[in-house]
């Protein structure tokens, strides 16, 4: 409990510490994603996509993304999650409809992942490896990593090439940080 203490602390100075180019960091759209090796903050960015950013707040909210596996995850591309089952079929049961931009998928960018229908977003989220352009105003982008990169680097690779991972890392837990700040 000591040592979880001591890491929201942490986190929350460096989200005070950590500029961007409009200033400091919302805490209020800043997400603390716990893995078992450490926290990523991620930016949330909620111009894009305003509907997927207030629906990840709400099940971040409702603990819903804890003890959630990485269930696939690709070298060089991208770590999904989100979904509490691991299949890659669940998800919280709300679609969201598709808020496309032309942001570029590059490394470190957050966005939801989906089935065919553009429409079909749900819970389940990506984080890019690196860059993705053939994901650019196809899929919704909601966030960015600004701290932690190297933890998502170091996420059980799955098998080619479905990325479908054996024994799988977990999300420990995903929390607005707004809320464990105080």
């Amino acid at each position: 409990m000591l040592i979880r203490n001591l890491s929201v602390v942490f986190i929350s100075v460096v989200l005070v510490m950590f500029q961007t180019e409009a200033g400091e960091l919302d805490p209020e759209n800043t997400i603390i994603l716990e893995l078992q090796g450490g926290n990523v903050v991620i930016q949330m960015l909620p111009d894009l996509a305003p509907r997927h950013v207030k629906r990840i707040k709400e099940l971040a909210r409702e603990n819903f993304y804890d003890g959630a596996p990485f269930h696939r995850v690709i070298e060089g591309f991208m770590a999904q999650t989100g979904d509490p089952t691991g299949t890659g079929m669940g998800g919280s049961g709300i679609k969201l409809e598709a808020e496309f931009t032309d942001t570029p998928h590059l490394r470190g960018t957050v966005s939801m992942a989906r089935a065919n229908d553009p429409n079909s977003a749900d819970s389940q989220f990506f984080i890019c490896f690196d860059s993705a352009p053939h994901l650019d105003g196809q899929y919704t982008v909601w966030g960015r990593v600004i701290e932690g990169m190297d933890l998502v680097d170091g996420l059980t690779k799955g098998d080619s090439p479905s990325g479908h991972v054996q024994e799988p890392d977990h999300i420990v837990s995903l929390r607005v940080a707004a809320d464990v700040s105080d």
